[in-house]
C-alpha cells in the first residue's frame, strides 16, 4: 500500500489508497482544463456536472471582478442587494408560473435539504400530520444527513444508517415496467394521509448511474401527487441548466413542481450557489406575526452577492447567447454516436438524454465498485480527458462549448477504454 500522505488534503469520494497522487490543475479555458505540467485535458463531465458554458467565461468573470470590488459580502437575514434581487428576477422569469418564491443557500445538498424542511414546516404550520417522504429507488440528491435519508441506501452512506429517517420507497421506472413505479407510487399514497411528499431527480438520476426515464412518467408522477395532496419536490441540481435539452428537465413534462432545487451550473460553474424555489402556499404557511413559524435555516453564506452576481450574469448569457443551439448541436452528436455503436457488443444499455450520453460496458462486476472503474479513469486520463466513470458506467456531459473534435476524441476514448475489460 502506498505512502498515506503526500498532501494533507482529503479529496471528496477519492480512495487515496488507490489514488495517491492527485492531478494537479493549473488554469481552465474554454471546454479544457490545463495541468500544472502543461497537459490539456477535455473536460468531459463540466467538473462535477457544474461548467455550463466553459471553465472562465469572460463575461462571468467580469461580473464576479466588478462585484467583489463593490460588495463581497453580507449578511442576508434582514439584508438584501441587487445581485440577488437580480438572480430572483431572473429566475421567476425563466421557470413557470407557480414557482413563485426564492430561497439561497450553498450547494445541491443544502437546496435539497431547505427543500424537505419547507415541505414539513408547511405540513406543520397548516395543521397536518403528513410528515413521510417517498423517493424513487437508485436516487441521490447530496451527502448531508436529510440528503442522504431520501437517496439510495448503499455504499455511500452505510455507516451512517443510524442517523437517517425512514422513507418510502419506489422503484425504478425501468423501459417496459414504467407502470409497476406508477402503481407503487398510488399504493403508497393511498395507504394513509402521511404523506408530506414525493422528491425526484426528473428524466435522469445521476449518482445512480445516468438511469434515464421518459417525460410521461414524471407526468404521471405528479399527478399522482396531485391526486392524493402530497407535494411535489423536483431535485434540478443536475438536471437543470440545459443538461436534459432543455432549461428545466421538468419542462419535457410539462410539469410545474411545489418546490424545485437548483444549483451546479445557475453560476455557470463559476462559483458555489444554490437556490430552492417553491409554490406561493409554501410561503404562505410560513408567513404569520407568529414567530415560531419563521422558517429556520441559512447558512453565513446565503446569497453571497459575488456568487449572485455570477448567476446574474449565467442567466443574462441564456438570454442573449445561442445556448439552447448549442445544446441542440451536442445532443445530435450523442445520437449519432449511440447509432454508430449498433454493433458493437462491447456495450449495453446505451442511452441519452439532451447533452448526456451514458451507456454501460459489459463486465462481470457490474455497479459502483466495479474493478473497470479505476482503470477507465486512468484511461481517460491518459488519453486527454476528465471523465469519471460511475463504475462500468461511462458517460460525457459536457460544457456547451465542446466542439465537434472534442466529442469525437472522447467517443473514441470510449471505445478504446471497452478493451480494457
Amino acid at each position: 500500500m502506498p505512502s498515506k500522505k503526500t498532501s494533507p488534503i482529503w479529496h471528496p469520494f477519492t480512495q487515496h489508497a488507490l489514488f495517491p497522487e492527485m492531478t494537479h490543475i493549473d488554469r481552465g479555458e474554454g471546454a479544457y482544463l490545463y495541468t500544472k505540467d502543461g497537459k490539456r485535458l477535455i473536460d468531459g463531465i463540466s467538473s462535477w456536472w457544474v461548467t455550463t458554458h466553459g471553465h472562465c467565461h469572460p463575461r462571468i468573470q467580469k461580473a464576479v471582478q466588478d462585484q467583489i470590488a463593490k460588495l463581497d459580502q453580507v449578511i442576508f437575514a434582514g439584508y438584501t442587494h441587487d445581485p440577488a434581487e437580480a438572480v430572483a428576477e431572473g429566475l421567476l422569469n425563466m421557470t413557470p408560473d407557480g414557482l413563485d418564491y426564492v430561497f439561497f443557500s450553498d450547494s445541491g445538498s443544502t437546496a435539497v435539504e431547505v427543500a424537505l424542511k419547507m415541505a414539513l414546516g408547511y405540513w406543520h404550520h397548516v395543521g397536518s400530520s403528513r410528515h413521510k417522504i417517498i423517493v424513487m429507488e437508485h436516487s441521490y440528491h447530496g451527502d448531508t444527513i436529510g440528503t442522504m435519508s431520501v437517496g439510495e441506501r448503499g455504499v455511500f452512506n452505510k455507516p451512517y444508517d443510524p442517523l437517517l429517517f425512514t422513507v418510502d420507497s419506489i422503484p425504478f421506472p425501468e423501459k417496459g415496467s414504467e407502470q409497476l413505479t406508477l402503481d407503487a407510487l398510488e399504493k403508497a399514497l393511498s395507504a394513509d394521509d402521511e404523506t408530506a411528499a414525493l422528491i425526484v431527480e426528473p428524466l435522469v438520476l445521476g449518482a445512480g448511474g445516468m438511469l434515464m426515464y421518459p417525460a410521461w412518467v414524471l407526468k404521471e408522477m405528479h399527478a399522482l401527487c396531485r391526486k392524493h395532496g402530497a407535494l411535489f419536490i423536483a431535485d434540478e441540481v443536475m438536471t437543470g441548466w440545459g443538461r436534459t435539452g432543455t432549461p428545466f428537465a421538468c419542462e419535457q413534462a410539462d410539469v410545474v413542481p411545489d418546490i424545485a432545487c437548483y444549483s451546479k451550473g445557475i453560476t455557470g460553474g463559476s462559483l458555489p450557489l444554490a437556490v430552492t424555489l417553491c409554490h406561493e402556499k409554501i410561503f404562505d404557511a410560513h408567513y404569520s406575526e407568529d414567530r415560531s413559524k419563521t422558517f429556520f435555516h441559512s447558512s453565513s453564506y446565503t446569497a453571497n452577492p459575488v456568487a449572485c452576481a455570477a448567476a446574474a450574469e449565467n442567466l443574462r448569457i441564456w438570454q442573449d447567447e445561442p445556448v439552447q443551439q448549442r445544446i441542440n448541436f451536442i445532443a445530435d452528436s450523442h445520437r449519432a454516436f449511440l447509432k454508430s455503436l449498433d454493433d458493437d457488443d462491447r456495450f449495453e444499455n446505451r442511452r441519452q438524454t439532451g447533452t448526456i450520453v451514458a451507456l454501460d460496458i459489459k463486465v462481470k462486476d457490474e455497479g459502483y465498485l466495479s474493478d473497470i472503474a479505476p482503470k477507465l479513469y486512468r484511461h481517460f486520463q491518459e488519453n486527454g480527458i476528465l471523465m469519471r466513470p460511475l463504475g462500468n458506467t461511462v458517460y460525457i456531459l459536457p460544457p456547451y462549448c465542446v466542439t465537434e473534435s472534442d466529442l469525437n476524441e472522447m467517443y473514441d476514448a470510449i471505445r478504446s477504454g471497452a478493451d480494457l475489460v
